[in-house]
């Protein structure tokens, strides 16, 4: 699983909003919403280098097109990213604090509209254990 980090030279802040916001509806929420937790919680000088190499390795793997299952793949593209993304935000879950929900919230609402609120409420609470 750790492969992942070998990604994080294809991060950078440019490539990470850019495939966020070109591809937002087909990643889905749930992938958009967890990444950018991982981005805001990365931003905190708190957060140690080891933690912030994990998490830029993990939104390296999901900038880089073609990883284990490429993200042009209908339905089963962004399964991988999302799997690390998960790995990467049980690693950084001490840094998620209201703030960065509330940063990674408002970019989901300019990214999905309003609607997208119920939808995050359900995503926090099945990914990161009621924090």
């Amino acid at each position: 699983m750790e492969k992942f980090m070998d990604y994080e030279k294809e991060y950078s802040e440019k490539s990470f909003f850019d495939k966020v916001a070109n591809y937002a509806k087909t990643a889905g929420a749930t992938v958009i919403y967890l990444a950018l937790l991982l981005y805001y919680a990365a931003l905190k000088p708190e957060v140690p280098l080891k933690v912030k190499g994990t998490v830029f390795g993990a939104l390296g793997y999901f900038v880089f097109p073609i990883d284990a299952i490429p993200d042009f793949i209908p339905a089963a593209g962004y399964t991988d990213d999302l799997g690390v993304i998960v790995f990467a935000i049980a690693i950084c879950s001490m840094y998620i604090d209201d703030s960065v929900k509330e940063k990674a919230k408002a970019k989901m609402i300019s990214l999905f509209g309003e609607e997208i609120v119920k939808d995050i409420d359900q995503i926090a609470s099945k990914h990161l254990n009621n924090k």
